[in-house]
């Protein structure tokens, strides 16, 4: 049986600072993860292809990624970095396409949880940027905080030929316990149709050392309920995910999680979604 893991990472830290990874409670990921460190736990867990996601707005790491895929049969994708707002945006699409390991380019993503400005997906030179992803026929992800889902909805009507997918479901209070506005936000982004998730991220939003299913049951019956199997997909987020859980514990969460699903809606949630909505079969 397909299975997709949608979300993960990789960084060498002697090529650059990954600048996020402060403080001692980051500490237990504050080393380089490569590859290698990946593909055994990936495959354990039966994971037969990943797609690698970027981690700093950085140009540079995109063509790195992009040959990482080309060497590592289990990355069929990347979604990558570029500066939406440059005015020659569709050019670097298109140059980053021409690459070693062009082929495998799949999505951009930007670090929208960083900005400050809550409305900055509604930007007009954003805007202008993520019609060129759509131009290009690759993916938005949206990295994106509960009090920015407002300006998702905005950029997802905005853009409706573009297919968005929203990560880490938009990082629930779930150590907090609460599900509004959050729950209601996420509905209204769910509810266009070119819009897609990943259950991913969602053990590090809860208590680290004290989470259980049960304290993510919650966020996750409300992004199936709103998004349905056939637009939600799984992602591990690893090695973020260490700070609070292994791989196979990830894995063995988000199967607890979609219990109820039956085995064709159960297929869409590990492998189906994913290769549609990224278009990774035949890479």
């Amino acid at each position: 049986m397909a299975f997709t893991d949608a979300h993960h990472h990789v960084w060498d830290l002697s090529v650059r600072d990954q600048e996020w990874i402060t403080g001692a409670a980051m500490a237990p990921i504050r080393r380089d993860f490569a590859m290698a460190d990946l593909e055994p736990e990936a495959r354990a867990a039966g994971v037969t292809r990943t797609v690698l996601v970027q981690t700093v707005t950085v140009a540079a790491e995109t063509p790195e990624f992009l040959a990482l895929a080309a060497a590592h049969d289990l990355v069929a994708g990347v979604v990558g970095w570029t500066d939406l707002t440059a005015p020659s945006v569709a050019e670097e699409l298109a140059r980053l396409r021409e690459l070693p390991g062009g082929e495998h380019l799949v999505g951009i993503r930007h670090q929208v949880q960083g900005e400050p400005d809550p409305r900055w997906l509604e930007r007009e030179d954003v805007l202008r940027g993520l019609r060129a992803v759509e131009a290009a026929g690759l993916t938005y992800d949206l990295l994106v905080l509960p009090h920015q889902l407002p300006a998702a909805v905005t950029a997802a009507r905005a853009v409706p030929g573009l297919s968005f997918v929203l990560n880490h479901l938009a990082k629930p209070p779930i150590a907090a316990g609460a599900l509004e506005p959050w729950a209601a936000d996420l509905r209204r982004l769910a509810a266009l149709p070119n819009v897609a998730a990943k259950l991913s991220g969602l053990v590090t939003e809860a208590d680290w050392r004290h989470w259980s299913v049960k304290d993510l049951r919650p966020y996750a019956d409300t992004a199936l309920d709103a998004f349905g199997p056939d637009r939600l997909m799984f992602g591990s987020d690893w090695p973020v995910c260490r700070l609070a859980a292994s791989y196979a514990e990830v894995v063995e969460a988000a199967e607890a999680l979609t219990d109820a699903l039956s085995p064709a809606e159960r297929d869409l949630f590990r492998s189906g979604t994913a290769r549609r909505v990224y278009g990774l079969d035949g890479r």
